[in-house]
């Protein structure tokens, strides 16, 4: 066991456990990401994204793994390590090129699993995270997420296509627990409550009921009366980027659902009021996001970075929990770092250099990409270099984490 003495003071200094019970949740159609104009919306993102700080953060209209590295390392972590992403696989449904995918703070998560659900459209993808409890042993706390595009355009035919991907998720809430915590997000298209995608999506009989946190059913294109839930466009026309819709605001097209018993569940519960068409001030009625009569708690500068990002507005939404999640807030000094990697090509041994300790650890565990735990090592000696056998590993990316909360660190296993 590795135990090194630190004066209370440093300790003081150097680590502190912090505990919080709120969740903050974004869904944002991202338009073609990153080919569509102009050539800095990675950047663009990262400014909308440091005015809410979401830790699960779910897009659509993502064109390739190259734009999800981009988001991960420009738009979310350029302040540190702070975000993991699922995997990133082409879409499987139909002829689409556009994929979903979802990003999230590792302080708060563990990805436990991802699947794609085929539709003759686009594919539905399913993420399983695990929130970071202090008794996620015992009584773990997970959260089904589905992310989604359903079809676009108005028509009958239309609308039968979006119930045919509406049916594709509800027969998948017959496999999960009729307990489950589940998130519905995604750019819907859905032009009124009467829609039978939507009606399908809220139907009782489920076996898992959805709902709509804020509840206002109508007709929401081209209604003013909705003005303050309209997510689209952002643009009076498209000429400036040559992509997406123009219009300006005056549709709801873009979601985030939950289950029913996220209403009053103290486990996880949606926070009353927190849902929120994130830049919309409530009157900006067909005018683009940007237009200086559209005003209000959003800035003119996060409203103008969200004109010239899509032709969406992100939705926002928060939830709370009566456990306890855990976050590492440790601020080391260059010679307070617990860890470092020796060899971050690692084909026989992974080597650990243990530097001065602030922490006690007793166990080192090693993740896969998909967030599943592939190796727990545990410490039994003093020693200032670690080496742990990783030959038995397939190759490819993984993250080795210590027990206290550090945050983890990556290597590559390779022959």
């Amino acid at each position: 066991m590795l135990k090194k003495l630190l004066v209370f003071t440093c300790f003081l200094i150097g680590v502190s456990a912090v505990s919080q019970s709120t969740i903050k949740t974004m869904f944002y159609n991202l338009l073609e990401f990153p080919e569509a104009l102009p050539g800095n919306r990675s950047t663009i993102l990262q400014n909308i994204l440091n005015e809410y700080e979401p830790d699960i953060f779910m897009v659509c209209e993502l064109q390739s793994e190259e734009g999800a590295d981009e988001i991960l390392n420009v738009s979310l972590n350029n302040g540190g390590s702070n975000y993991s992403r699922a995997p990133y696989l082409e879409n499987q449904s139909g002829f689409a090129d556009l994929q979903q995918l979802i990003f999230f703070k590792t302080s708060k998560f563990i990805l436990i699993s991802s699947e794609i659900i085929t539709t003759n459209i686009r594919d539905i993808n399913r993420y399983t995270l695990k929130v970071n409890t202090t008794d996620g042993d015992s009584d773990p706390l997970f959260i089904e997420v589905f992310v989604t595009h359903l079809k676009a355009s108005t028509g009958g035919e239309n609308e039968m296509k979006r119930l045919q991907m509406a049916q594709a998720f509800t027969n998948k809430l017959e496999e999960l627990d009729a307990n489950s915590f589940v998130i519905f997000a995604g750019d819907l298209n859905l032009y009124s409550s009467t829609e039978p995608a939507y009606q399908e999506l809220l139907n009782p009989s489920n076996n898992i009921t959805m709902v709509d946190p804020i509840d206002t059913p109508g007709l929401w294109h081209a209604n003013a009366n909705f003005t303050s839930v309209h997510t689209q466009s952002t643009r009076l026309n498209s000429g400036p980027f040559g992509a997406g819709a123009g219009g300006g605001m005056d549709d709801r097209f873009d979601f985030i659902l939950v289950s029913e018993n996220m209403l009053s569940n103290p486990t996880l519960r949606y926070i009353e009021n927190s849902y929120k068409a994130f830049g919309n001030n409530g009157n900006c009625f067909n005018k683009s996001i940007s237009n200086n009569d559209c005003n209000g708690t959003f800035s003119q500068a996060l409203r103008d970075n969200l004109f010239s990002m899509s032709d969406h507005l992100p939705v926002t939404m928060e939830l709370e929990t009566d456990k306890e999640i855990i976050l590492s807030s440790v601020s080391f000094t260059e010679n307070l770092t617990t860890i470092s990697i020796e060899n971050t090509l690692a084909k026989t041994f992974l080597r650990i250099k243990v530097h001065n300790q602030v922490l006690d650890i007793n166990k080192l565990t090693i993740y896969n990409t998909l967030g599943q735990k592939v190796l727990d090592y545990k410490l039994n000696s003093s020693a200032d270099i670690i080496q742990i056998p990783v030959s038995h590993l397939a190759n490819g990316m993984y993250y080795i984490k210590p027990d206290t909360g550090h945050k983890p660190l990556k290597f590559i296993k390779t022959s």
